[in-house]
Formats: C-alpha cells, structure tokens, sequence
C-alpha cells in the first residue's frame, strides 16, 4: 500500500463488491458511546452494547456536530453471533441484533468463532446468508477462524463466500498462514487488538521505530497493520487517544522496517484463541 494517506472516510473494497471503512473503533468491554470522528464501530453480541452503539450513532447523525451531513450509509455498523447452536438460534439472534441496535440493518456480522463443530458452524453460516438475502445483513464474515475452518467452510460451497476474517494480529503475533489464506482467497482481515492491549508499547524496536517516524507507538502498529492490507480495529476509552490512533495518514514504514516489524512474531495471544479448535 505504497503511498498510503489515510482519513477515516477512506475505503477497502470487499470481494461481494461493497465497501468499508480501513479502520474501525473497537468497543469491546466499552460502555461508552464517544466515536470521535469514526465511521466504522465494531461491536458483538458478546459485548452487550449494540444498542448504545446503534444509538450513539442514531444520535450523531441527528446532530448539530454532523456537519458532514452523513447518513446512515455512511456509517458502518459490525456486530457478531454469541455462539454457534443451531440454524434457527442464529437466524432468531441476528434478528435481535438489528432489532438491539436500531440501525435497520446490520452492515457486517461475524460468527464470532468456530467453537461448535463443522455442522453448527455451517448451520449459522447458513443464517447468515438468509439474513443476508433478506436484507437485514449487508456483509457476512467469520472472526477467529483458522484455516482449517475457512477451508471447510468454503468447501461447502456456500451460497455467499465470507467477505471478513476477523483474527488477532499484530506484529507480535503475525498469523501469517490465516492472513496469506485470507488474502488469497479475497477474505478481507480484520485485525483486532491491533495494539497488543498496550502490552508490548515499551518495546525497544517498536519505542525506536515510533521516534524515527514521528508517530507514537499506537500509530506504528496500525499503520503496520494498514500497510499489509488489514483493516484494524483499535480499542480506547480515552478520547484523545482513539483520535490519535485514527490519524496515521502522512507517513509509510519502510520496506525493512516492516521486515523488522514481522520478525517480531512470538505468538503473543492477549486474549482468547479459538483458531485451532475442532
């Protein structure tokens, strides 16, 4: 992505033709509702929140601050499948996700993991692809999918391919074999916990990075993550820093140190691990 000058209103296509934004706010374990300029807000059944999320951005869209006059296509609007049970559980679920956020429809839904099995998996995959077909969803994916589970899903020849993996990935934990399969078969990945949760801030290569390119070390690891082709969900709950984390236009890593970057890999997991389950 030589060259690459990012604001929060740029793109990345999607294989079903669509679009979303390059970076997205994570809200994970967040109640509160501050997007500071974000267009993309990344929530999950899970989190308990689709519906301060959904009306926070209800409440911006109707406000005075909304002096772009964005409207509801504008913003995108990510939530995920607790668990996988049943075809019926899931379809009845995305329901009460759309009806939770208030939003109408839900831009991108993600089976949140492969816990379940091969058959439940293809189950809720299939709820989502109805989902799909009925309007209530505009883009289905799949998050902490390994490829052992991207293969056996795309071999049940689906009627509507995955457009998302949403893994952890960092420089301290690459997943080079899921993200190479991703982008081989136009999966676009999401990166969560882009920052390593602040656990390796401190380090030398990343602290001596940050100084050489002016940015500060939250700013290296996404635009890190930008530069190969992923699309990052930084978390904050301090308002300066979730503006600072959107603002990474204006300077690229060099090749080699991008090459220094990946040899950073030490499988650092910050949170939950699902990509080599049954």
């Amino acid at each position: 992505m030589a060259g690459i000058s990012l604001n929060l209103g740029s793109r990345i296509k999607l294989a079903n033709g669509l679009s979303m934004p390059q970076i997205h706010l994570g809200v994970y374990l967040t109640s509160g509702s501050q997007t500071a300029g974000y267009r993309a807000v990344d929530s999950a059944q899970m989190y308990h929140n689709e519906h301060e999320a959904g009306s926070a951005i209800l409440a911006y869209l109707s406000s005075p601050s909304n002096r772009s006059s964005l409207k509801r296509e504008d913003i995108h609007f990510t939530s995920k499948l607790a668990s996988n049970t049943s075809y019926e559980a899931a379809r009845k679920s995305i329901k009460q996700s759309v009806k939770q956020s208030g939003l109408g429809y839900i831009d991108l839904f993600l089976l949140h993991s492969p816990y379940g099995g091969k058959v439940k998996r293809l189950e809720c995959w299939r709820a989502v692809e109805d989902a799909i077909e009925d309007g209530e969803i505009r883009t289905g994916g799949v998050s902490n999918f390994g490829v052992k589970h991207l293969k056996e899903l795309l071999a049940s020849k689906p009627r509507i391919n995955p457009a998302v993996n949403q893994i952890e990935v960092h420089p301290f934990n690459t997943r080079t074999e899921i993200t190479s399969f991703c982008q081989e078969h136009s999966i676009v990945v999401e990166a969560y916990a882009p920052l390593a949760r602040a656990l390796r801030m401190k380090h030398p290569t990343i602290t001596s990075l940050s100084k050489k390119y002016g940015c500060t070390p939250a700013q290296l690891m996404i635009q890190w993550s930008l530069q190969h082709g992923f699309v990052p969900l930084p978390k904050s709950v301090t308002r300066e820093r979730i503006i600072a984390n959107g603002d990474v236009g204006g300077f690229e890593i060099g090749g080699a140190d991008m090459e220094t970057m990946d040899g950073l890999d030490e499988y650092l997991v910050t949170d939950w691990d699902p990509v080599n389950c049954d």
